[in-house]
């Protein structure tokens, strides 16, 4: 008979005799065959979508294949966090997000079984970011006592949202949806000075637009949180499961989402804006996994 296989109909066990009995009538041991094989053919084909570019270097993600057979996702843990895994073509691979604060060296993620952790080793090299220069109202840069509060209030809420771990896997697509249409204005990795002191690396990609256009999800998922905060503005936060997330902020606009509403790749979320600490409209959009900041750009077919 027939059975789902991580989501697409496989092969499971052919009844031996001379025919079976169908929904729409008997099938003939020959026609079933063929049906099996053309199955079998089309299943094997892919059992998941994309793969994100390989890039081992800090912010960058180590895609690793893993030697694990069958259908159980595998257990796979870099710096103690457990790491999204993906299946593709009959081959395993785990998507090792790599920190910006990363030194360059040697490392192992660890590949859980039976017999004990498995170290899968390699290697981090150097990345030099570039620097930007920008001008902000004062306000934005030394906080009042009331701002620096509903910063720490927010924080962790932004952040739970961020670097959770939910094992639930979700259908991946050929390909991300690029989540705005625009010119892409600010790089990942981008050490930005405002007002003359520098702040941490740029945590995502800015994609420059109208005020009011369409902001997309990129992958499959359930939203984790949304809400208006003092640094991102309106911002839309995706579980896309195994510790693999987006956040879209500086939105003028958000839809009419709650915590915990599916969304599907190119689900409307809300619009462009300049919400939040901004020069002007843009999207900010984030990716991270396990925990680590990673380049967008490497998910997306075209950089």
């Amino acid at each position: 008979m027939l059975r789902l296989i991580n989501g697409r109909l496989g092969l499971y066990s052919v009844m031996a005799k001379d025919s079976i009995i169908a929904s729409h009538g008997v099938v003939s041991k020959l026609g079933l065959s063929c049906l099996l094989i053309a199955l079998f053919l089309f299943s094997s084909v892919s059992y998941g979508g994309f793969v994100p570019k390989d890039s081992r270097v800090p912010g960058g993600v180590a895609v690793i294949a893993l030697p694990q057979k069958g259908d159980a996702p595998p257990h796979v843990f870099f710096q103690k966090k457990r790491v999204f895994t993906a299946r593709l073509s009959g081959q395993w691979y785990a998507w090792v997000g790599l920190p910006l604060s990363l030194k360059t060296g040697d490392y192992s993620a660890y590949w859980r079984t039976k017999e004990g952790d498995k170290p899968l080793s390699f290697s981090v090299k150097n990345k030099e970011y570039q620097k930007q220069y920008l001008t902000v109202k004062n306000k934005h840069v030394n906080l009042s006592a009331e701002q620096l509060t509903r910063v720490r209030r927010e924080t962790p809420e932004i952040r739970g949202a961020m670097d959770t771990f939910k094992p639930v896997i979700y259908e991946l697509p050929e390909q991300v949806v690029q989540p705005t249409k625009g010119r892409i204005s600010s790089s990942f990795g981008l050490r930005r000075v405002f007002n003359g002191q520098s702040r941490n690396p740029h945590s995502g990609m800015d994609i420059a637009a109208a005020t009011g256009t369409p902001v997309l999800s990129a992958l499959n998922g359930k939203i984790a949180a949304i809400g208006d905060y003092y640094f991102n503005g309106k911002t839309v936060i995706v579980d896309h499961g195994q510790g693999l997330t987006t956040l879209y902020c500086h939105l003028s606009k958000t839809e009419a989402l709650k915590v915990g509403d599916k969304v599907d790749a190119g689900t409307k979320l809300g619009e462009v804006g300049a919400t939040g600490r901004v020069t002007g409209p843009h999207l900010h959009w984030t990716v991270t996994l396990n925990g680590a900041r990673v380049d967008p750009a490497l998910f997306l077919s075209v950089e």
